[in-house]
């Protein structure tokens, strides 16, 4: 075996080595065409993926760009001749081969190329390589381009179905996340509230609150300035509330212009002081009610929401813009 040889075979088995590590796809397409030049010592590489009657260049390595991003039918370009026919294909000098679209390289140094299918059977790309110079490659180097594609199947059909499994999850978690968001402000909608109250009602232990809230005179600042208007008011509210409640509590719209926060861990004094903050974060000089309720350590979700409400409607009584706290 001569040193060439070794060197060539050592060079794959490195090449193989970073592919079996690659842990995305656009990491492992980047390393199949450059270990694809450094094995050959081409000018130019590239990486050409099937995307169903098409082929497209998804990466190359060369001085000059030519092709990346470019996308051409199957029958129109070498690649996908070498997809169609399951084989390699070696040019020595492309404007003498019938199955090379000379225009597209009248404006290049290129003069001949290599093209390896990956996978032999149905094939899902292929690796094309080129020389500025007449060069026919060998059959050392079409073999060593062969194994390179072959363990390019592998990684790309490897990263191709994290990716899908990782899409798919990003998916999953936004759809879970926009079915437990109220649409106009953001906060979490009425389901995902009694979800997230009656999970802390089973969990009891420490201390519990419930604050409703319901914005003073609504239907006369609707009836004044539009429903556009109440609805930039609910969203501004939404998010002035947010901010004045601590990172661990719960705020969500209950319903029209009520909402509902969840205070956990805290004794009367911290809930009534977030309760405090929350009146005096309203906007635009609407005022606002609240009904503050702790849980008793054994009713039910709906019995303390009533005795919030209760509450909330004891502070309307009272004259509106006011903390009231259920006995």
């Amino acid at each position: 075996m001569t040193t060439s040889t070794v060197e060539t075979l050592s060079t794959l088995a490195e090449a193989i080595d970073e592919l079996a590590a690659a842990d995305s796809l656009e990491e492992v397409q980047r390393r199949v065409h450059a270990a694809a030049r450094r094995l050959t010592g081409a000018d130019g590489a590239e990486l050409v993926m099937r995307d169903g009657r098409n082929c497209h260049c998804v990466e190359e390595d060369a001085i000059v760009p030519l092709l990346k991003g470019r996308r051409f039918a199957l029958e129109d370009c070498v690649s996908g001749w070498s997809m169609i026919h399951h084989e390699p294909v070696v040019i020595e000098d492309i404007y003498a081969d019938e199955r090379v679209p000379h225009d597209l390289y009248r404006a290049t140094a290129v003069k001949s190329l290599l093209v390896v299918p990956i996978r032999s059977n149905d094939p899902l790309g292929a690796i094309g390589l080129y020389w500025a110079e007449p060069h026919r490659a060998s059959h050392e180097e079409v073999a060593v381009v062969r194994a390179l594609a072959g363990s390019s199947a592998g990684a790309l059909e490897r990263a191709r179905l994290t990716k899908e499994v990782e899409r798919r999850r990003i998916t999953e978690e936004d759809l879970r996340e926009l079915s437990e968001r109220d649409p106009l402000t953001g906060v979490l909608n009425r389901r995902a509230w009694d979800q997230a109250l009656a999970s802390a009602v089973r969990k009891g232990g420490d201390p519990l609150y419930i604050a409703l809230l319901d914005l003073d005179h609504f239907k006369g600042y609707n009836d004044r300035n539009g429903h556009p208007a109440g609805d930039d008011l609910l969203r501004r509210a939404a998010t002035a509330w947010r901010s004045a409640v601590r990172a661990v509590d719960v705020v969500a719209r209950y319903g029209g212009e009520e909402f509902a926060v969840l205070l956990a861990g805290c004794e009367e004094d911290v809930a009534l002081d977030i309760a405090e903050r929350l009146r005096l974060a309203a906007i635009d000089e609407q005022r606002v009610s609240i009904g503050l309720a702790r849980w008793d350590g054994t009713e039910s979700p709906a019995s303390l929401v009533d005795r919030a409400d209760h509450a909330l409607y004891s502070a309307k009584r009272a004259g509106r813009n006011r903390v009231m706290i259920a006995p």
